[in-house]
């Protein structure tokens, strides 16, 4: 079995939902050399988080950010953490639902993920700054040189 690191840093996007499915198997090009494995993505951060979903329609990932944004609001009075500004708590609240890491088979030397599927970097401050993720990638090659 091979294991395979690379740690990315990500480029401050503005607060949504952004597809970094290519940034990701562009940084970790051992992921060609993996037959069968797994492949993880992992964000070192509390106010951001990763998901995998729709990644054709861009109204997916608008829709993504009005749902967290309502169901978790800005301004409300019974948080106590709000160093950092209105969305510091709900920041943090929306990377815990959604979670700070995400899991794909490789297979055949490819992210094994469906026809409509990207991974998402989930923003949830307004100004979140560049954002680092631990890619990964553990399987085996698709010989005993690999």
């Amino acid at each position: 079995m091979k294991i395979y690191q690379q740690h990315l840093r990500l480029s401050e996007r503005r607060r949504g939902f952004h597809l970094i499915t290519r940034e990701v198997t562009e940084a970790v090009p051992a992921i060609g050399k993996i037959k069968t494995g797994l492949c993880q993505v992992f964000i070192q951060h509390t106010s951001a988080s990763l998901t995998i979903n729709e990644n054709a329609d861009p109204t997916v990932r608008k829709d993504f950010e009005m749902y967290f944004s309502k169901t978790v609001p800005e301004n409300d009075p019974a948080y106590l953490h709000d160093d950092e500004g209105p969305d510091d708590m709900p920041a943090h609240l929306k990377a815990a639902m959604l979670g700070n890491s995400v899991l794909m088979p490789i297979s055949n030397g490819r992210l094994a993920l469906g026809t409509w599927q990207g991974i998402y970097l989930c923003e949830h401050r307004n100004y979140g700054g560049p954002r680092n993720v631990v890619v990964t990638v553990w399987g085996e090659g698709f010989s005993e040189n690999d």
